[in-house]
């Protein structure tokens, strides 16, 4: 078969990543927070949009992504689905709207999926969230999981180092991984873990493993839209390949239009009515 078949998809449902994986398809991810670049992003042929909390970093210029709430993802949500004619948007549910209770969990993802027609959900963590990730699945949310770096627990683990590299960790991730398939979930992200144990787990699972800093032998890969195109200048992890510079390409655009405006050269005389 085609290794770009599912190009040919005309929309991108959780049966088409099982699809993908089971035919050795790797399957492309970005995130994106808004109309404009999602509608890009989906006319390229991206198979999965992930609606990140990393809006609280790239969008919201916060530190760490804790402080975006349910009402502001539920908004960039929202704006990413109405562009969207292919791709499957998951949407991230943030810090402290389902650590709580699986009831309080239901509720967030219900509220996603109702208010912005988005396609699935994304939680952080393994056993210590099963009960939420068993509740949402049974009203039929589709639910990806998150291993590995989870920036959720950022002030637990204090660094965003690679995390697993001990052998208890490791083992417990794995377990973790198999529980979180056990339960229903659709597919998993396994973030900045050695990808010796990220081939492992992605071998272990029938449900596509998607990684971001987790090496080669994944199903897939993500990445932050703003750092892969080179808007964002400070974050520099080894996993990050920058396929554009767009914050000189900006930049530079923008110090021409300024020249300009102060040159009265815009607008000339084709510009005016």
């Amino acid at each position: 078969m085609s290794v770009h078949k599912a190009r040919d998809v005309k929309k991108i449902t959780t049966h088409q990543l099982q699809e993908m994986k089971m035919r050795g398809e790797k399957i492309a991810m970005l995130t994106a927070y808004d109309y404009s670049m999602a509608r890009i992003l989906d006319g390229a042929g991206i198979d999965v949009i992930l609606v990140g909390d990393s809006a609280s970093n790239v969008m919201a210029g916060n530190e760490t992504t804790l402080p975006i709430t349910l009402d502001q993802m539920i908004y960039h949500a929202t704006s990413v689905v109405k562009a969207v004619k292919r791709a499957l948007v998951v949407v991230d549910i943030p810090f402290g709207y389902y650590q709580g209770s699986s009831g309080e969990a239901l509720r967030s993802s219900i509220r996603i999926m109702k208010e912005s027609g988005g396609h699935a959900v994304k939680l952080e963590g393994g056993s210590e969230v099963k009960d939420s990730v068993l509740r949402i699945l049974s009203a039929g949310v589709p639910v990806m999981g998150h291993l590995g770096l989870t920036p959720q627990s950022i002030y637990k683990f204090g660094t965003y180092t690679v995390r697993a590299r001990e052998e208890a960790e490791a083992n417990k991730l794995l377990e973790d991984a198999i529980l979180l398939q056990e339960c229903g979930c659709f597919a998993l992200v396994l973030e900045k873990i050695p990808a010796e144990l990220a081939k492992k787990v992605a071998t272990s699972l029938h449900i596509p493993v998607i990684g971001i800093g987790a090496g080669p032998d994944v199903d897939g890969q993500v990445l932050v839209m703003q750092d892969m195109l080179g808007i964002t200048k400070e974050f520099k992890p080894r996993f990050l390949r920058r396929y554009a510079d767009l914050n000189s390409v900006i930049t530079g655009a923008v110090g021409k239009y300024i020249e300009d405006v102060k040159s009265r050269d815009f607008p000339n005389q084709e510009e005016k009515y």
